[in-house]
């Protein structure tokens, strides 16, 4: 995998990855993003798809790190969508990239190239936020990255569990509040779930929460070690810091 120079893109996972992103103000991704492809760590050979790619952040790092892995990234804005194509081009990463609403009904969905049970592995950072129930962005971009236009947290993975074959692995970052609300949408669809709190520091309380699960699975689930991101002087801990560099770890 050979990436071209491009002084004018975002350095991820310590210059193993260089991202084209929306201007400043408009939704970028960061850590969440970096938390999320360094989640399940799927290997080359898998069928991984990144369910609302934005601009291809963490299906890309995916690839990114396990050279030969042929990401999907799935982004229903053309605009972001032709970023990531743009991205993959700019790493030197084949990528599939469908322009497809994970909210569309599934004929819909199916006609943009969403087919049932064929992915291995799907990573996935939903809209955070009900219609009505925050103050959105101004910038419309932010607003329509965190927000559900026309559905909900249980269609969206509804959606992801529909593509994703038997046995096959989710992860997903939410709000730590949010965490009621995923275990309701996963339900009766997966087991194995295997939970981590994020927290900005060792003594405040956590304000994401990853979780990966496997479908159809009745294993139990399993609440795992916190991941602590900064030290109390603001500089990342030894786990964040390895994470964000692209450093071997194991997986969260």
């Amino acid at each position: 995998m050979t990436a071209e120079a491009d002084t004018g893109a975002d350095s991820f996972l310590g210059g193993l990855l260089r991202l084209h992103q929306p201007p400043r103000g408009a939704h970028r991704a960061g850590t969440d993003a970096v938390l999320l492809a360094r989640l399940l760590a799927p290997q080359a050979g898998e069928r991984v798809c990144d369910v609302g790619a934005g601009t291809g952040a963490v299906g890309l790092a995916c690839a990114a790190l396990a050279p030969g892995l042929r990401p999907t990234l799935v982004e229903r804005d053309p605009v972001l969508a032709g970023q990531a194509r743009a991205n993959a081009a700019l790493n030197g990463i084949d990528a599939q990239v469908l322009v497809a609403d994970v909210l569309a009904p599934a004929a819909e969905r199916r006609a943009a190239g969403l087919v049932p049970d064929s992915f291995d592995v799907v990573l996935t950072n939903p809209p955070f936020f009900a219609p009505g129930s925050h103050r959105a962005s101004p910038h419309p971009g932010r607003a329509a990255a965190h927000t559900f236009a026309g559905g909900d947290l249980e269609t969206w993975i509804r959606t992801c569990t529909a593509i994703l074959r038997p046995g096959g692995r989710l992860g997903l970052i939410h709000r730590a509040d949010a965490l009621p609300a995923c275990l309701d949408a996963l339900k009766g669809r997966y087991g194995g779930l295997a939970i981590r709190p994020v927290h900005p520091r060792g003594d405040a309380p956590a304000i994401r929460v990853l979780i990966a699960a496997i479908r159809g699975s009745r294993a139990a689930a399993s609440l795992r070690p916190p991941l602590v991101l900064h030290d109390s002087d603001g500089t990342f801990t030894a786990e964040a810091e390895a994470l964000h560099r692209g450093a071997p770890w194991p997986s969260l």
